[in-house]
């Protein structure tokens, strides 16, 4: 099922009605306050894109509103300047790769294997992937940039919307088919591992073109709050709520396939450590080999996550916060009782 493309046409038209401006820069913050991607311990502000809003990538995309980042990204909502002739500015996002980011290329390959392997598959919908990538000058080198469909949030984020961070089970119950619809069509189909599917991995679709067009006509009385670093380089305060649920008729997707890891043969085996702490299974800590049952082993702790609106796995780091695999194994022991004897 492809909603994308009536999704965009309902959109294209709402921002019709009201063209989308550019928001102004707000005051500047105090240099002394980190802003999202400055909090990381390794971030250095010569490997990050200094983007801003206004600015035109690859004589295409427009940069209008930071949405998130990450250790080696930052992600934008921008427009797309050449959409189709009865969808003109599509809305998109931009993920800007920093420029020693080495897993941009591979997951720019990992992304055109998925969405080609059989697309008559009910799963392939499940999967968020590419709609272009181009590489961009900067002034410390080449960046990558990978354009996406826009998603609403990502399920850690759609979770804090409910009572005690419980997601109605009913709901639950349709994302596991779901979910397990595009885990088979990725392990089936593709002979790909996510290897890194944890809530911040699953995104939600807009349950109306409205909350979209809302927000994005929301940032002219909102300016964008950044500050320069250390560098000179500007950083924004990236903007990620879209306000309250319209309905509950969002559809999950599988998304980032950076650590995706392609086992082409029945006799190919991972054997290097995998997964968030929480997740991983119990092959990947004993170092017996793994293929496509990982994936399965995580998405089944992490759907106690969804339920529970807690983790399961809640004592497997030391006094000093590292994780401590036979903590873990313990933990495991404790819930699950011993290993088979082929585990051992």
């Amino acid at each position: 099922m492809n909603t994308t493309k009536p999704f965009m046409s309902r959109l294209s038209a709402l921002l019709r009605k009201k063209p989308f401006p550019i928001s102004s820069p707000g005051p500047p913050l105090p240099s002394g306050i980190l802003v999202d991607e400055e909090i990381s311990p390794v971030y250095d502000s010569k490997y990050f894109y200094p983007a801003k809003p206004g600015e035109v990538l690859g004589d295409r995309y427009q940069i209008m509103v930071k949405v998130g980042w990450g250790v080696s990204s930052t992600v934008w909502l921008g427009r797309d300047l050449q959409g189709h002739i009865e969808e003109p500015e599509s809305i998109i996002a931009l993920k800007i790769a920093k420029n020693n980011a080495s897993s941009a290329g591979h997951e720019r390959e990992v992304e055109d294997h998925i969405s080609t392997a059989d697309p008559s598959h009910r799963g392939r919908s499940l999967m968020r992937t590419l709609l272009d990538s181009f590489e961009v000058k900067g002034p410390e080198g080449s960046y990558s940039r990978l354009v996406y469909p826009p998603m609403r949030e990502s399920l850690s984020m759609y979770q804090r919307r409910f009572d005690d961070r419980k997601i109605p089970l009913p709901l639950i119950k349709t994302y596991i088919r779901a979910l397990l619809t595009g885990l088979d069509y990725l392990h089936r189909e593709c002979r790909t591992v996510h290897t890194d599917l944890k809530l911040e991995n699953i995104m939600v679709s807009f349950e109306d073109p409205a909350v979209l067009a809302d927000f994005m006509n929301s940032q002219l009385e909102n300016p964008i709050v950044f500050k320069f670093d250390s560098a000179g380089r500007p950083v924004y305060q990236s903007r990620n709520d879209f306000g309250p649920l319209k309905s509950l008729r969002s559809i999950p997707q599988l998304v980032d396939f950076g650590l995706a890891t392609r086992l082409e043969e029945d006799d190919d085996w991972g054997v290097w450590p995998i997964q968030p702490d929480h997740y991983r299974a119990p092959e990947v800590i004993l170092g017996n080999g793994w293929q496509m049952p990982v994936d399965i082993w995580n998405l089944g702790v992490l759907l106690w996550d969804m339920i529970e609106g807690k983790e399961l796995s809640r004592h497997i780091h030391d006094q000093k916060g590292r994780y401590d695999a036979k903590l873990h194994i313990a933990e495991m022991i404790a819930l699950l009782g011993p290993p088979p004897l082929e585990v051992i």
